[in-house]
């Protein structure tokens, strides 16, 4: 049964926790993720918890840095991405890829099952990337609702490949006008992009204006590796060594 409503997020605790219970209907999912809520299970006996951090982390498309190793083994290399052709396996594999680490993972099957009602109901999409031989070795996942767009999961088998994920993602964020990616926290990855960290009423803000704008189609989104590479390149593109 969907969540008829939250708490004000300004409730949440110093570390961001604002509720505990509830399910992962995809009317509860839109109800939390357009105030600015996600749902981050903490237990396998506690009841769903919903966060709303503060500080929240970002990119900003205009401080978007790549490194020039990057951009050199995008330009190389034989990977092909593709946008939304295997929600449910980039989920799942991220899910098995972060269970096998020291943290453990918090993509619970209530988690794969409940965002992938959302994308098929058009709320959540993929990043999939794939080497020569097709088969899936990197990608990311997240949400999209009007002009809001987050990056929840990523994962990588073979090297740079979920860098690549969030390379194309970013690059077509810019292309878009679309100001910022939601990265919730901030991850080695992330940061290397230019990941930064606001307050919650900046979010807030961020967000209210993000909602009231039309929803880009991720679908046809570029995802030419090669493509993207020259027009980067010939960019103001941030490029560290």
């Amino acid at each position: 049964m969907p969540i008829i409503d939250f708490p004000n997020i300004n409730e949440a605790d110093e570390n961001g926790l604002l509720a505990l219970g509830g399910d992962l209907h995809p009317d509860s999912l839109l109800l939390a993720y357009g105030r600015g809520i996600y749902p981050w299970p903490i237990g396998t006996d506690i009841p769903m918890a919903w966060f709303s951090p503060s500080p929240r982390g970002v990119i900003f498309t205009k401080d978007l840095h790549i490194s020039k190793s990057l951009m050199k083994f995008a330009k190389k290399c034989e990977y092909t991405v593709s946008i939304n052709t295997s929600f449910k396996e980039v989920i799942t594999t991220c899910a098995k890829i972060h269970n096998q680490s020291n943290e453990g993972t918090w993509i619970t099957k209530e988690i794969i099952d409940g965002y992938s009602e959302f994308h098929h109901q058009g709320y959540a999409y993929s990043i999939e990337v794939k080497n020569k031989n097709d088969k899936l070795i990197g990608g990311l996942y997240g949400v999209h609702l009007g002009g809001f767009i987050s990056g929840e999961s990523m994962f990588h088998t073979e090297k740079n490949a979920s860098k690549l994920a969030l390379l194309i993602l970013m690059y077509n964020l810019k292309k878009n006008n679309i100001p910022y990616l939601d990265t919730q926290m901030i991850t080695s990855t992330t940061k290397n992009f230019g990941a930064t960290e606001i307050t919650r009423d900046k979010f807030a803000q961020l967000l209210e204006v993000s909602l009231t704008k039309h929803k880009i189609d991720i679908n046809n989104f570029v995802v030419n590796l090669q493509v993207i590479v020259e027009e980067l390149t010939s960019s103001n593109i941030s490029q560290e060594p």
